[in-house]
């Protein structure tokens, strides 16, 4: 019987698994190369900005800005004790940043102090006090010509949360820098030579609130220097006794032509004859002017003078709320402090104004808009009165017979849809004359025609030069679901996936851990 062995298995090569080696060589190659990077780009203080409104990186419009000032020496104060402050808190990193990409430039240089520690130092900044000085802000000096950011303005816009979601600091420092290297403010200037109230007087309390919001103010005879300075950021005909010459009539009117801000105070006076100039040029925008003095006539409406006396010549007034009809704004903010009761909707010593039929002007061009109205008494009727003042016999016969008891327009806007033109006109200009303001009780009690014609200012030129550079947005990645289910699907997949690759990682493993 044969004897048969069984075969042997031979034995099989075993093969080399590097899985795991490779795994760890992987990670250490990791770490090898991103914790040095991290190292230097935290040492560097160097950011990879990843925010879609670019909030850490300048503008290519602020960078040509310094480009082309490079050769000036400018000087940016943060009113802190460091950048420290707002680098740590996420909210205002973009200030931060800002800050810290000008203070790289060679011919910039950065100056970080409290103000409220520092007193002499911020005195420095703002000699006069008016334009006054707050932790937080930023200010600009380039030369002798200083410009303030208001810290408020900074973060401009805040969500129902109370959370910043808009950055404006880039702009606003970029326009500050701006004006400052070009040597001047922009400037109002208060037009004389027609018995005008001075600046330096009686509208002395007015000019310094002007002041407070970076203008420089100055008087012009326009007749005498017979041009419209550069700087000009408005034209203010404040009080006239007479009439503009031809001469300043066609400056005026080309200055507005080409896009120019012009504001008028024409508070009633007694004069012999019309104005032919300022008729003529309001006019052009769609308005007349109307030779009176404008009373109330009803108790009810009336207030108290600067000698604590009720004056029917100091009276209740409203300010229409814009409609969709037109695209300027110069009344909302009003109404909302009015409604608050941080001031009283009144006025004092004013003529009133018509509004021309649009055969009479271009309508198609001009956009004109009443800004303020006589108000209803108390039984809801009109109960002004008009008297004629100044002007000439047609003059005084309508303003006698036709404009007493009905609804008075005191105050217009004109805009030229095409040039940009800016018309501010309003029949008061006791309103800025510190000399006739009634002895206010507190702040509430000032007159909301006087804040009409402080704000009118930023309307007619906005100081804070617009770069093109914008707000920049704090945005976020979001996604949105259908209804809470969906929400939760998906946040258990989420979770889910890794713990999946987890358990299929260990079933790998153990099925080759003695491969």
């Amino acid at each position: 019987m044969e004897n048969k062995k069984k075969p042997q298995n031979k034995p099989t090569k075993k093969k080399a698994n590097f899985s795991g080696t490779i795994a760890i060589i992987a990670a250490l190659l990791v770490l090898a190369v991103f914790v040095p990077i991290n190292l230097i780009v935290n040492y560097n203080d160097k950011v990879f900005d990843m925010t879609p409104a670019k909030q850490y990186t300048l503008n290519s419009k602020t960078v040509e800005l310094l480009d082309s000032t490079s050769d000036k020496d400018i000087e940016v104060f943060f009113l802190l004790d460091s950048l420290k402050e707002v680098k740590e808190d996420p909210s205002y990193l973009a200030l931060y940043h800002t800050l810290d990409e000008l203070r790289n430039r060679d011919n910039i240089s950065l100056t970080c102090f409290d103000p409220d520690k520092e007193p002499a130092q911020a005195k420095e900044l703002d000699p006069s006090g008016l334009l006054g000085v707050e932790r937080g802000d930023v200010f600009v000096k380039c030369g002798e010509t200083i410009k303030r950011v208001a810290h408020n303005k900074i973060y401009q816009t805040k969500d129902k949360k109370g959370e910043i979601v808009e950055y404006a600091g880039e702009e606003l420092i970029a326009g500050a820098i701006q004006v400052c290297t070009a040597g001047s403010l922009q400037t109002m200037y208060f037009l004389t030579g027609h018995g005008e109230k001075s600046i330096n007087d009686e509208y002395k309390n007015y000019v310094n609130t002007v002041k407070s919001d970076n203008y420089a103010v100055a008087e012009l005879n326009l007749d005498e220097t017979g041009a419209i300075p550069g700087n000009t950021a408005a034209l203010w005909i404040a009080g006239p006794q007479k009439d503009l010459t031809d001469k300043e009539y066609t400056l005026v009117s080309g200055y507005l032509e080409q896009g120019g801000s012009v504001a008028i105070l024409a508070g009633p006076c007694d004069t012999e004859g019309r104005f032919q100039n300022l008729d003529k040029l309001l006019k052009t925008y769609g308005l007349e002017m109307d030779y009176n003095i404008v009373s109330e006539g009803s108790p009810s409406n009336q207030f108290k003078d600067h000698d604590d006396i009720q004056n029917p010549n100091y009276f209740r007034v409203t300010f229409p709320l814009k409609t969709d009809d037109f695209t300027q704004d110069l009344t909302t903010d009003l109404n909302k402090l009015i409604y608050k009761k941080l001031c009283v909707a009144g006025i004092y010593n004013t003529r009133s104004f018509g509004l021309l039929p649009e055969s009479q002007y271009n309508a198609e061009k001009i956009e004109v808009c009443s800004i303020i109205r006589n108000s209803v008494d108390s039984e809801g009727n009109y109960s002004t009165v008009s008297k004629a003042m100044g002007g000439d016999k047609d003059t005084q016969d309508y303003a006698n017979n036709k404009l007493s008891n009905k609804e008075l327009d005191l105050g217009f806007y004109a805009y030229d849809r095409i040039s940009g033109g800016k018309l501010f006109v309003v029949g008061s200009n006791d309103i800025i004359d510190s000399n006739l303001e009634p002895k206010y009780l507190s702040s509430e009690d000032e007159y909301a025609s006087k804040w009409l014609v402080i704000f009118a200012n930023t309307w007619l030129f906005d100081n804070d030069v617009q770069m093109g550079i914008g707000n920049k947005v704090t945005a976020y990645d979001t996604m949105e679901f259908k209804d809470a289910s969906e929400a939760k699907r998906l946040m258990g997949l989420t979770a889910l996936l890794p713990a999946a690759i987890l358990l299929f990682g260990i079933c790998v493993w153990l099925k080759r851990r003695h491969a």
